[in-house]
């Protein structure tokens, strides 16, 4: 990636701009043990982080012989959102982040596997939903779901910038596997609770990892002109 190139910057929501996936596995650890299903941090990782629901119900129902029904998703759902309401926080920094992209008026958006209804509780809770009103992209408005890079493509050409002058900002082996897919730069976000001390997550090179905000708030006077991107 050369520097001066981005112009639109896109974060995927849960695990990279709130810290929202350990409560995700928590939930579904809470949920599942009632139907006798142990669910570890290394199989949460693999099989469910950033993945679609469908994708959970298949993996589910393929390794543990568990139909999630509707009565059990709402479990689920209505379990996080008590967690959200109680947990939920922002990943630490990323408010420096957003204001200095804004400082220097790059576009930037959100492209998310999960429901609408979720990311805008989520945003909302977190105060963060002011940064991102209509430029929200969840998996329902394409046809197929990360590792496919429908969603950033979308969100692209809705922003109307080039796939090549995209730089998405992910957590998950999916994510990633849908920015290399769109052909975009990309980093590997490792800040969220759910990464640290996790083995699992070797899915990417140390160059495109990022540990904190911090660490990409030291890339920005490379990576972005100051230019205004409308002009």
């Amino acid at each position: 990636m050369q520097p001066n190139t981005v112009e639109l910057v896109i974060f995927d929501c849960d695990g990279v701009l709130i810290d929202s996936e350990v409560l995700s596995m928590e939930s579904w650890q809470e949920v599942l043990t009632n139907y006798g299903v142990s669910l570890t941090k290394p199989y949460f990782i693999e099989h469910f982080l950033g993945k679609s629901m469908e994708h959970v119900e298949w993996v589910v129902n393929k390794d543990f012989s568990l139909e999630l029904t509707t009565a059990i998703k709402a479990d689920f759902q209505a379990l996080l959102f008590r967690k959200f309401e109680n947990s939920l926080r922002r990943t630490p920094g990323i408010n420096d982040v957003l204001s200095n992209l804004q400082a220097l008026n790059v576009l930037y958006c959100v492209a998310t596997s999960s429901s609408l209804e979720r990311t805008m509780k989520a945003l909302n809770g977190t105060e963060l939903l002011s940064y991102f009103e209509k430029r929200i992209f969840t998996r329902s408005m394409v046809e197929k779901g990360k590792p496919a890079p429908d969603l950033f493509l979308y969100a692209a050409k809705k922003m109307n910038v080039k796939p090549e002058n995209c730089l998405v900002i992910e957590d998950s082996k999916p994510g990633l596997a849908a920015a290399v897919a769109a052909k975009m730069p990309y980093f590997h976000y490792k800040g969220g609770s759910h990464l640290l001390d996790c083995s699992e997550t070797n899915f990417s090179s140390k160059a495109n990892t990022l540990n904190s905000w911090d660490e990409f708030n030291a890339y920005i006077p490379d990576l972005f002109n100051a230019r205004k991107i409308n002009e």
